[in-house]
């Protein structure tokens, strides 16, 4: 990894919080839980927990994906929520704006997913030995000067670097993407424009159902 520069600690960006679950909003440059290394202690959850010190971690965003988390503040919830999640309970869109014009008003990509071991942390399509991994996507608009596309994406498995490698695959990485773009890709944009826009599922406790959304700062 280069080196890791977080953003600066402005305080959390909390969406909803009840006494069983915490939602944030992730922003970009910061991982989610600490990496190797004294330098990489700095994270999502280490910022939670100057706050809210029982916050457990569910699910992750890549470093730099900004948007929409979801913490549990107990470990029975966090059992509940993270079997949301592996049964595929959860709606997860996401914005990306990406390289060239997509096609399609909307499709499916369904291609299978394996870490690519002697370039980890990369992920690569392989028929093979990759895990089955599909993401839909609606193309939302075209921008025909800069040549890019404005899409959201609804993954419906949640493998490492899924929605990257999906776009990569199809001719269209995201931009800002410093693994899966070529270099002018990745310098037409300060930061990978990938954002966690919305997650939906029902409440461990009330069952009531709950929607979070935090709008796309790109």
């Amino acid at each position: 990894m280069h080196d890791y520069q977080p953003p600066a600690d402005d305080g959390l960006a909390v969406l909803y919080q009840d006494d069983v679950l915490l939602v944030v909003n992730k922003p970009s440059g910061l991982l989610s839980v600490p990496g190797r290394g004294e330098n990489k202690q700095d994270c999502l959850l280490s910022r939670v927990h100057v706050e809210h010190e029982d916050a457990l971690i569910v699910h992750r965003l890549d470093m730099e994906t900004s948007g929409v988390m979801v913490l549990a503040r107990n470990k029975d919830i966090h059992r509940k929520i993270s079997g949301l999640f592996e049964r595929r309970e959860v709606q997860k869109r996401y914005i990306a704006i990406v390289d060239g014009r997509i096609k399609n008003a909307a499709g499916k990509i369904d291609l299978p997913i394996i870490c690519d071991w002697p370039n980890r942390p990369r992920q690569i399509v392989d028929h093979d030995q990759g895990k089955p991994s599909v993401t839909r996507y609606k193309a939302l608009s075209r921008n025909i000067e800069e040549n890019t596309t404005r899409v959201e994406l609804e993954p419906e498995t949640g493998r490492s670097h899924q929605l990257r490698v999906h776009l990569q695959s199809i001719g269209h990485p995201i931009l800002g993407d410093r693994l899966y773009a070529n270099k002018q890709q990745q310098a037409m944009a300060p930061r990978l424009l990938l954002h966690a826009l919305s997650l939906g599922f029902v409440h461990p406790v009330t069952s009531e159902p709950l929607r979070f959304v935090c709008e796309s700062p790109f």
